[in-house]
């Protein structure tokens, strides 16, 4: 149904060559006047533009509103100013396929365009991995509302949720929250950890221990989420390169460092004294009380003895999740295609080459409704 609303954007008729006149009074078929007068003239079908909405920062849901529910060969595009396309039905399953996979690639590609040149305005620490909308899982029974929007961002050392798109500076001073990416934890959830009948889903662990769910609409996007937040993870490490956290050990205030390069480094407080150091290598196994304390296992590379260090936390996850960054950078330092993804981000290519697995095809800014 033709409305009013608009999405900023004005459009002229678009002559593509086989456009339609549209009769309010007469949908069925052409008035009489419609026709030329003259023998030697033809008439002219257009298309005419019922509604444009922009693909950059639209949000794609072929699922009911704040359910897990999803629409049979059915989707809406909502943009960024809250202009919905209505549900759009398509024919078959794979002609709605087709048109998900084709507005993904689309936003995808503007997504990443318009990253590379906001980029251009922020210091090398500051860089932006990832943006995109995802529903963020209520986990309140209460409401009848199971799934609200979000969009993410992942920006230098910072994972952002937001309400809306940030589009100037100050909205990103605005964010709903904002974590350490090196203190989180992104978990792809697999078939026998969903949590309902929504499939491409992953969850945060913050490092006060919540667990946030979140659910995007296409295998690629997912895919696209994880490889950027590895990616946003391992250069932050990277850039870093040692962390220290207060501890408690045997009664006395201790520091631990995470070192990329060194390994483990516990100090005295008062001191400054180097207790022990271990290599990344000499840890053999840990555990911890999900509250405050992490014992680790370390291996004497003289002896062999395994070597029991236990130390008491603060701010337990946080610990437990850089290590696993840090964990998780040494290895993919000895991934080829990895680092070589990693040079390419570093030699500015916007949202980091990582983002070109996700929906790669033409461009296209805008969705557009004829008849």
């Amino acid at each position: 149904i033709p409305s009013d609303q608009s999405s900023g954007t004005s459009s002229p008729l678009c002559d593509s060559g086989l456009h339609l006149n549209y009769h309010p009074n007469n949908t069925d078929t052409l008035s009489c006047s419609s026709w030329p007068t003259s023998p030697g003239l033809r008439w002219e079908k257009r298309w005419v533009d019922l509604r444009l909405i922009p693909l950059l920062h639209s949000r794609l849901s072929h699922h009911l509103p704040g359910s897990d529910v999803c629409r049979k060969n059915a989707f809406q595009v909502t943009a960024v100013d809250g202009v919905c396309s209505g549900v759009i039905q398509c024919p078959t399953a794979e002609d709605g396929v087709d048109w998900l996979q084709a507005l993904a690639d689309s936003i995808s590609n503007l997504t990443k365009h318009n990253v590379k040149k906001t980029n251009r305005n922020f210091p090398v620490n500051q860089q932006i991995v990832y943006m995109g909308w995802a529903d963020e899982k209520e986990m309140d029974s209460v409401q009848d509302r199971m799934y609200t929007p979000k969009f993410l961002a992942l920006r230098g050392s910072s994972l952002f949720k937001f309400s809306a798109p940030p589009v100037t500076t100050w909205d990103w001073t605005r964010a709903e929250k904002s974590f350490t990416a090196y203190e989180i934890m992104c978990k792809v959830l697999k078939d026998n950890d969903l949590l309902d009948k929504r499939k491409h889903c992953f969850s945060v662990q913050t490092e006060s221990g919540e667990d946030l769910f979140y659910s995007v609409e296409l295998e690629c996007e997912l895919l696209t989420w994880e490889k950027a937040f590895q990616m946003a993870t391992f250069m932050e490490v990277e850039r870093i390169q040692c962390k220290t956290y207060a501890c408690i050990m045997e009664s006395h205030l201790m520091g631990l460092t995470v070192d990329f390069s060194m390994g483990f480094v516990c100090l005295d407080a008062a001191s400054k004294a180097v207790l022990w150091r271990y290599k990344f290598s000499q840890l053999k196994g840990s555990s911890d009380d999900g509250k405050s304390k992490i014992k680790f296992l370390f291996q004497n590379q003289d002896s062999k003895a395994i070597e029991a260090k236990e130390l008491e936390f603060s701010n337990l996850f946080a610990v437990l999740h850089c290590i696993h960054a840090f964990f998780a950078a040494k290895v993919a330092c000895l991934d080829p295609m990895f680092v070589e993804s990693h040079a390419t981000a570093a030699m500015g290519s916007g949202l980091s080459s990582l983002a070109t697995i996700s929906c790669n095809s033409q461009q296209s800014s805008k969705l557009k409704y004829a008849t």
